[in-house]
C-alpha cells in the first residue's frame, strides 16, 4: 500500500464514527452521502466478494459518491476496529474551497486508483 496524500486537515476533525472489525461501514448500491477518512485501523474494499483494497490510517474511500453522485459500487468493511471522520458533500466542498490542495489530493488518490486497476 502507498502512502496516502496529506490529508491532516481530517485529523483535527472530532466528528468521528467508531467501527468494530468485520462491522459494514457501507455497501455496494446504497446512496453515498459520505465519503471516508481513516484515523485509526483498517478498510477492507470488496467487489463481488473479491477485495480490491486495504487502506490505512490516512486514507480517504467513498468519495465517488461525493464526486459523481452515484450509488457506492463496492462494500467497506472495517478489517480492524477503525475510527473514521464523515466527511459530508457540504463539508466537502467547504474544504475543496477552502484548501485548494484538498482537492488536488483527492484527485492524486483517484488517479492512482485507476492506474493501479488499468496496469493490474
Amino acid at each position: 500500500m502507498s502512502l496516502p496524500p496529506n490529508f491532516n486537515i481530517l485529523n483535527s476533525n472530532k466528528d468521528t464514527k467508531l467501527f468494530a472489525a468485520g462491522q459494514t461501514i457501507f455497501s455496494a448500491g446504497e446512496v453515498g452521502e459520505e465519503m471516508y477518512y481513516i484515523k485509526s485501523g483498517e478498510v477492507d474494499i470488496i467487489l463481488d466478494g473479491k477485495l480490491l483494497i486495504t487502506l490505512g490510517a490516512g486514507h480517504i474511500f467513498g468519495e465517488m459518491a461525493l464526486i459523481d453522485d452515484k450509488i457506492r459500487y463496492a462494500n467497506a468493511i472495517a478489517k480492524t476496529d477503525c475510527e473514521v471522520v464523515a466527511v459530508t458533500e457540504k463539508y466537502f466542498n467547504f474544504l475543496i474551497q477552502e484548501h485548494p490542495y484538498f482537492a488536488l489530493n483527492v484527485m492524486r488518490v483517484l488517479a492512482d486508483r485507476l492506474r493501479k486497476q488499468t496496469h493490474s
